[in-house]
């Protein structure tokens, strides 16, 4: 019975020892439901005092907004109460203007009603009085208005010619003093031989036999040579010579030395001639080039573009007028660069704008377009100054002027082919050049006659003296003249003289 008795005795021990930790387990529960107990009551009192903090210093707060609130809107009684005064005063004195204005309307309305009255009376009289002029003068107001302007534009264009002849005679004879003595200068220090040289396109020969060798058998000689040469060889009943007829100068020269070659070889038949050809080809453009580089060194100017100068040289072979137009460019260079010395301009744009100034008329064969245009438009393609293309460009005026030296260069070129000996025009070019100045005349209303003088260098019109006053007499002038350079080629310059003469007739009886 003892070891159930111990395992008894454990158990009772065992039991004993559950139930104290229960006890003890609940005992330390409640312990602490306790505390939090009073540490929730520790801080509701903490709440609410600070509750009743805050809410006392909300009324506080409330109170001052109050305060404030009330002395605002005191103050703001007050300023309303001041300005009710204001605008009390001020409608009192509005309503003391009011009858002012009142009664200087009245007074305003009486006035004008008498200057109404006044008014109507001086209508009346005027009426009355123009009634009268008119009838004494025996004509309408319209007609008296006409008849006023009219005189008054008489006498003003009268006024008018006066002046503007007195200005033109002055600057005239001023500006034609000093342009006597600037070209005078030019030319004497230039000093260049009257050119003269034209391209031939005649080649003579021997004898008369000569012409059978170059047509050959059944013209066979003749076509290989124009073929080969592209040109014309005119076989005509001129004695002892050939005539070369080719638009293009270059390839007509080739021709000529050529034929000439052949010639005085005697070896005529197609072989030799394409080799003669092709060496005279060769020579010619070694002699273009060598000219092109010549007339720069001979007018001063340095530094072109090697194609320039090999287009500038074929102008050795072209004539304008019968003038070398190789030689032209050189003393038009030289001209331009003495002129634009005497009047402070830049020399070396003017030189080389002169001397380039006929380029085109070297491509113009081939291309479309003025030889001005053309030459400005190659010259610009080869890095030649704009200011230099410009020049270029203008000196017909083809587009606008854009400095001093253009007008230089413009001037030099006139001189050039102006003075006596430099250019020259067969019989039928210099007839029909007469009769389009006349023409060109004649086509003016007003126009009574006209005549070319002067080798056609002037032309002198008289006018219908009822039809053409002074002023319209000096407008006609500038007109033709300004027609006459648009629609006309011709050396130098045209002068245009427009003569108006009254005459008053009578008879003793």
């Amino acid at each position: 019975m003892e070891p159930f008795g111990w395992i008894i005795a454990v158990i009772a021990a065992l039991g004993v020892g559950f139930a104290g930790g229960y006890f003890l387990k609940r005992y330390r529960n409640e312990v602490a439901r306790q505390e939090q107990q009073l540490k929730a009551q520790s801080i509701i009192l903490a709440a609410q005092e600070q509750a009743h903090t805050i809410e006392l210093q909300a009324k506080d707060e409330a109170l001052k907004a109050q305060q404030a609130a009330e002395t605002e809107l005191t103050h703001r009684r007050a300023e309303l109460s001041r300005e009710d005064d204001r605008l009390l005063k001020r409608r009192t004195e509005l309503d003391h203007r009011m009858e002012r204005l009142e009664l200087r309307e009245q007074t305003i309305n009486k006035r004008q009603g008498a200057l109404d009255k006044r008014t109507n009376d001086v209508e009346k009289m005027y009426s009355q009085q123009m009634a009268e002029l008119q009838r004494i003068a025996q004509m309408t107001v319209a007609e008296a208005r006409t008849v006023l302007l009219a005189d008054t534009e008489k006498g003003a264009r009268a006024d008018m010619a006066r002046i503007i002849r007195q200005i033109e005679a002055e600057a005239r004879e001023e500006g034609e003093t000093k342009a006597r003595e600037l070209i005078a200068d030019a030319i004497q220090r230039v000093a260049s031989d009257h050119v003269a040289e034209v391209t031939t396109s005649v080649v003579p020969l021997p004898n008369e036999e000569m012409k059978g060798r170059i047509v050959g058998r059944n013209g066979r000689n003749i076509r290989a040579f124009e073929q080969a040469a592209g040109v014309d060889v005119i076989v005509d009943d001129t004695p002892e010579a050939v005539t070369i007829s080719c638009f293009d100068p270059v390839r007509r020269e080739v021709a000529r030395r050529s034929l000439a070659h052949l010639i005085l070889d005697g070896r005529i038949h197609p072989a030799y001639i394409e080799k003669v050809l092709a060496d005279e080809q060769r020579q010619v453009e070694h002699d273009i080039i060598e000219a092109g580089e010549q007339a720069a060194f001979e007018a001063g100017v340095a530094g072109l573009h090697p194609e320039i100068l090999k287009v500038f040289g074929r102008l050795k072979y072209r004539t304008s007028y019968g003038q070398n137009q190789l030689g032209h460019a050189v003393e038009v260079a030289r001209l331009a660069a003495v002129i634009a010395a005497e009047l402070g301009a830049d020399v070396e744009v003017s030189k080389s704008g002169a001397l380039l100034h006929d380029l085109g008329k070297a491509l113009d064969h081939n291309t479309e377009g003025t030889h001005a245009m053309i030459g400005a438009e190659f010259a610009k393609r080869h890095g030649i100054s704009p200011k230099v293309v410009n020049i270029i460009a203008s000196h017909h005026h083809e587009v606008e002027q854009e400095s001093v030296e253009a007008v230089i260069v413009e001037a030099a070129d006139a001189i050039s082919g102006a003075r006596p000996g430099a250019r020259r025009e067969d019989l039928e070019q210099y007839i029909k050049r007469l009769h389009s100045l006349e023409e060109i005349a004649n086509s003016y209303k007003g126009v009574s006659q006209s005549y070319a003088i002067q080798a056609g260098r002037e032309v002198r019109i008289i006018v219908r003296p009822e039809d053409i006053d002074d002023l319209a007499a000096t407008q006609l002038a500038r007109d033709i003249a300004k027609k006459i350079e648009e629609t006309m080629q011709y050396p130098g310059q045209i002068k245009v003289t427009v003569i108006r003469e009254t005459r008053a007739i009578d008879y003793a009886k």
